[in-house]
């Protein structure tokens, strides 16, 4: 499963390499993710090292090869190794750990960042994925599965390992998984298909403002997050992405064309203007219902007497684009804080859209200020697809291959017809 010469230079893997037997493996998963034309740099904790030397990974990569936090540079750590995990971090598209150690897996679900690669983990924001190798007793040990768990809610990808006769002499689950197992995962992870390369997506995000006031306004919980991570993840499948984006404290994903906004006036203003050229709209962000009659020229001030607000609906966004999309495929999202299914289903029909991702914004792990979410996925053939809770990242590739069948499922069914 190889990637176009195009869009093979742009991709980047850092592998964490972990002191275990299997680290020797490490050296031939390099060689086979590089016959993916992926660019690796490697990563080795110091226990890694007693197991196979930093010079096989550098020449096998061409890469520099990073064994510890802080460089030595005539005897003192310099500014750039203090920084260099961040600088990693940024330019990687994926962090693989494999082999990856019970120890590791603790550190990374604990928090806890003491060396290089650990600090790495915490410091990017890329997609992980991670091959356990260890012996069986450690494999089970509830420690570890509650470890591996806490890791998997957050969007980790964790591939199991096999069975067999381990180093130790013991036979069971502890056995680092085969190259093929770890490489498709790689490329599960990043969706390296490229589904959406030539495809223009708008994507709106987070909450909008209408002003009562120069200092106050109305506005919602939305943090923006889910609303950029589909935008994020489209961008990595390739498509042209419009993030049209209310007020957030997020960074912009790579390569994505973004445009703030206050109002959801403004909002519907931009979205009108860009969605013309856009085969895909999600429409995630979280607008105001309401808006105030007539907003205040100066700073209202308090007094002790009730005061009243008037307050008018704002454009239904959804609703204006979905009645003259044509082939535009329209998602809407459905926050909702009591019988989501049926509040889902009439906005899908209500909104003409194709899909509605629908959650309950009161769940456990779900909804604004997490960086995990439970939906349902409601699509206009009459599928509901339940989702577990995990990572927003994933919600999003989730959303987009929902995206990508329909539409496939569709064109299908327009070239029958002919």
């Amino acid at each position: 499963m190889g990637l176009s010469p195009e869009v093979e230079i742009k991709m980047r893997i850092t592998l964490g390499v972990t002191g275990g037997v299997a680290a020797y493996k490490a050296a031939e998963l390099v060689r086979r993710l590089q016959q993916d034309a992926f660019t690796i740099q490697v990563v080795m904790t110091r226990s890694a090292r007693e197991f196979i030397t930093p010079l096989t990974f550098a020449a096998l990569t061409g890469q520099k090869v990073i064994t510890d936090l802080f460089a030595e540079s005539g005897g003192e750590p310099n500014l750039e190794s203090a920084i260099e995990h961040i600088a990693v971090a940024q330019r990687t598209d994926l962090l693989l750990v494999a082999p990856a150690t019970a120890d590791i897996l603790a550190k990374f679900a604990r928090g806890i960042a003491d060396d290089f690669l650990t600090t790495l983990y915490l410091a990017s924001t890329a997609p992980v994925v991670v091959a356990p190798a260890m012996n069986v007793n450690m494999w089970n040990h509830p420690a570890t599965q509650e470890n591996m768990e806490m890791l998997r809610v957050r969007g980790v990808k964790v591939v199991d390992p096999d069975e067999g006769y381990l180093a130790c002499g013991m036979t069971g689950a502890g056995r680092l998984a085969g190259q093929q197992a770890i490489v498709a995962a790689v490329h599960e992870a990043l969706h390296a298909v490229r589904d959406l390369a030539g495809e223009k997506i708008l994507v709106t995000a987070g909450p909008t403002r209408e002003n009562l006031d120069p200092v106050r306004y109305i506005t919602n919980r939305s943090s923006g997050r889910m609303g950029y991570a589909v935008a994020e993840a489209a961008a990595k499948r390739g498509a042209h992405v419009v993030l049209v984006s209310g007020p957030t404290s997020l960074a912009t994903p790579a390569g994505v064309e973004r445009i703030d906004v206050q109002t959801a006036e403004e909002m519907h203003r931009v979205v009108l203007e860009k969605i013309a050229d856009c085969a895909i709209a999600l429409f995630a962000a979280a607008v105001s219902d309401y808006r105030p009659v007539e907003a205040n020229g100066q700073k209202i001030k308090r007094s002790r007497e009730p005061m009243t607000l008037s307050l008018e609906p704002t454009t239904d966004i959804l609703a204006s684009v979905a009645r003259t999309k044509g082939d535009r495929f329209i998602v809407g999202f459905a926050a909702e804080t009591e019988h989501v299914a049926e509040n889902a289903r009439k906005k899908l029909a209500a909104k003409n859209a194709d899909l509605i991702v629908g959650n309950d914004v009161t769940a456990e792990g779900a909804g604004f200020d997490h960086d995990t979410n439970i939906v349902t996925l409601f699509a206009r053939d009459g599928r509901d697809l339940p989702l577990p809770r995990m990572s927003k990242s994933e919600v999003a590739q989730r959303i987009l291959d929902e995206v990508v069948r329909l539409r496939s499922k569709s064109r299908t069914a327009q070239r029958s017809a002919v």
